[in-house]
């Protein structure tokens, strides 16, 4: 690896989750219902919102990507939580039907 390589890896602080996975759901689902879905909701169904579980700080984008490095920006440290507006989850994994139920 070359020196400037290693140099920056060196320097890259790895950020280390400071609550248990269950923790950090709670949070991260608490705070949006409570603070911020009555303000995000409206015209923004299927957006991203990144969230830090710490400060209540979020950022609504398109993607997740975009979200993360918005929060990242303001917040480097952040312990970020991510929901997809109108929907139970961020992803989904697996075939899905196309096909309503009748």
């Amino acid at each position: 690896m070359e020196r400037s390589c290693q140099d920056k890896f060196r320097r890259m602080a790895i950020r280390q989750p400071r609550y248990s996975k269950e923790e950090f759901a709670h949070r991260g689902n608490d705070i949006y219902e409570s603070h911020i879905r009555s303000h995000v909701e409206e015209g923004n169904h299927g957006k991203i919102v990144a969230i830090d579980i710490e400060t209540g700080n979020f950022e609504v984008a398109d993607d997740l990507l975009v979200a993360s490095k918005r929060l990242s920006a303001r917040l480097p440290d952040a312990q970020t939580w991510f929901v997809r507006i109108g929907h139970p989850a961020v992803d989904h994994f697996g075939a899905r039907s196309l096909r309503t139920k009748q």
